[in-house]
């Protein structure tokens, strides 16, 4: 038994060192395997944990996009929705003028072509005197500015006797622009003493008063101006929507309330505030579309232009009114006039669907001139107020 146990014992530990030998041989193929492979990939992967070198500087945008502005936030943080909303540059305000006369001269030149065919007749009237009465009343001019018109049309008639096509147009022309007056227009937007211009746009709902705010900012903006807007409409979460995605289309911030119902003088604050930390040109603060029936809502927006006059002056109060609504847009003037000192009015919706002589008429009720009209549903379809090219528009 022991001698033949040796060879088997010695057969045994041949095969275990083979055996230990692939094993071993099996290990060292696997460690290399390892080496070779997974420590230059997991190299790769941590090495860009190091800090990043700094971005080259951006080029210039192309044509028809702004580039980024103070406005986006202290740190440069872009929008919510960037790369969403496309921000774009805004055409000067001389560029829309020229498109937005054309548009009017063909919206409005129906009005003057009655008044300028009554007043060529071979004779003149009392019954062509009503009839012009009547066509200016059409117009929304209102009854008493109506009356004194023609009042003072058929004197310089009488007085300067029978006069030809050209002579008439240029005498109806004279009484229009004398009915306009000569008033400031222009809209104060400028910074002063070290805190921006602040604008409070007021309305009721459905006159476009927020759509106003968006494209009174553009214009802005298109100037050359840094704006931003303060959405102190909080009882329509969808208002606040709306002007935050006018103000991403240039560049513009929104303050805005983090709850619908927040105090609205409190978001115009806060918005003042802002701006005059971030050293912006204008601030812009729409506010509720209230019903100029409702006493409490109407006292409310006087608190909110008493709140924001305790950080920096109220430099404008625009009114909005809508051109469509004649009269029923006097009516609200005066309510509005009574809780906010009104200094301008904005007209929208001057197009073919309106009159056009409630221009003349706001103006001779409240005393405040008109000055800025919008002209349609585009963008850029907002411009200052141009009586000698609303005249001309007039008459055609």
């Amino acid at each position: 038994m022991d001698a033949a146990a040796g060879p088997v014992w010695e057969t045994v530990s041949l095969m275990e060192y083979v055996i230990l030998i692939i094993v071993i041989a099996v290990l060292a193929l696997v460690a290399g395997g390892w080496l070779l492979f997974v420590r230059p990939r997991r190299g790769r992967i941590s090495a860009p944990s190091a800090p990043p070198p700094s971005p080259p500087a951006a080029p210039p945008a192309p044509s028809g996009q702004g580039a980024p502005t103070a406005e986006t936030g202290d740190a440069g943080k872009p929008q919510a929705t960037a790369g969403v909303i496309e921000v774009e540059r805004p055409p000067p305000s001389a560029g829309r003028m020229v498109r937005l006369r054309a548009r009017l001269a063909r919206s409005q030149s129906s009005v003057g072509s009655a008044l300028l065919n009554l007043l060529s007749r071979d004779r003149l009237d009392d019954e062509t005197w009503d009839e012009m009465e009547e066509v200016l009343i059409t117009a929304d001019v209102g009854v008493a500015p109506a009356r004194i018109m023609v009042d003072d049309l058929k004197t310089k008639v009488k007085v300067l006797g029978a006069r030809g096509p050209n002579e008439v147009r240029e005498l109806l022309r004279t009484e229009l622009l004398t009915q306009l007056g000569d008033e400031d227009r222009s809209l104060r937007t400028a910074p002063h003493n070290g805190t921006p211009a602040v604008v409070l746009m007021v309305g009721v709902n459905g006159t476009g008063k927020t759509t106003t705010c968006g494209k009174l900012a553009r214009a802005l903006i298109g100037d050359g101006e840094t704006v931003l807007l303060g959405a102190a409409d909080t009882f329509r979460a969808a208002a606040a929507d709306q002007l935050q995605t006018w103000g991403e289309r240039v560049g513009a911030k929104t303050v805005r309330a983090d709850r619908e119902g927040a105090d609205p003088a409190s978001v115009a604050f806060e918005a003042v505030s802002e701006g005059i930390e971030t050293g912006v040109d204008a601030v812009i603060i729409d506010t509720a579309g209230r019903l100029h029936t409702k006493v409490g809502l109407m006292d409310e927006l006087g608190k909110v232009k008493r709140v924001v006059e305790k950080k920096a002056p109220v430099d404008e109060v625009l009114l909005v009114l809508d051109a469509t609504t004649g009269q029923n847009g006097l009516r609200q003037a005066r309510v509005f006039a009574e809780v906010v000192d009104v200094t301008g009015i904005v007209l929208t919706k001057l197009d073919g669907t309106a009159k056009g002589g409630i221009v003349i008429a706001v103006q001779r009720e409240l005393g405040v001139p008109v000055k800025l009209v919008g002209l349609g549903e585009g963008p850029d379809d907002l411009a200052p107020f141009d009586p000698s090219a609303f005249v001309d528009a007039i008459l055609g």
